[in-house]
């Protein structure tokens, strides 16, 4: 027993002192406080123990991926559009930038400019193939002459 006692006392006797800190807690999502760094990780581990599928949605994103060719024909459409507009705009815009009173019919529309009263001007647009009409008004903000 006396040399358990020894053993003890030599041991004391050898060890340096504890030392201790405190315990800080740090969070880890970004939504509590922890790094940004650490959300994409986290978002990539929620989304790989999601078993969830949208029934409504179609693909990844729920959008229809367009092939390379719809993709141009899509482009190509929305460039002929953008030019027949700018040539209606040139036929109802005058120098000054203001609107002419009037009709401009293409093949598929018709354009009416009408003055509905002193400075306000209303523009009705009609789909020659469906009758379908939408219009909006334009008040004066050139001094008494109406424009854009």
């Amino acid at each position: 027993m006396h040399r358990r006692s020894a053993f003890a006392c030599l041991l004391a006797a050898c060890s340096g002192p504890a030392v201790a800190t405190t315990l800080v807690y740090t969070p880890v999502n970004p939504n509590f406080g922890g790094s940004p760094l650490n959300g994409p990780n986290l978002l990539n581990e929620a989304n790989a123990q999601n078993y969830y599928k949208n029934p409504g949605a179609s693909g990844s994103a729920g959008a229809k991926q367009l092939t390379p060719l719809q993709q141009f024909q899509q482009e190509l459409q929305q460039a002929v559009l953008s030019r027949i507009a700018q040539s209606v705009t040139g036929g109802i815009v005058n120098a000054q930038g203001q609107l002419v009173p009037g009709t401009i019919q293409t093949s598929d529309f018709i354009i009416n400019i009408s003055q509905v009263s002193p400075g306000v001007l209303q523009i009705t647009t009609t789909d020659k193939s469906t009758g379908q009409t939408t219009s909006f008004q334009v008040s004066d903000n050139n001094n008494g002459e109406p424009g854009l």
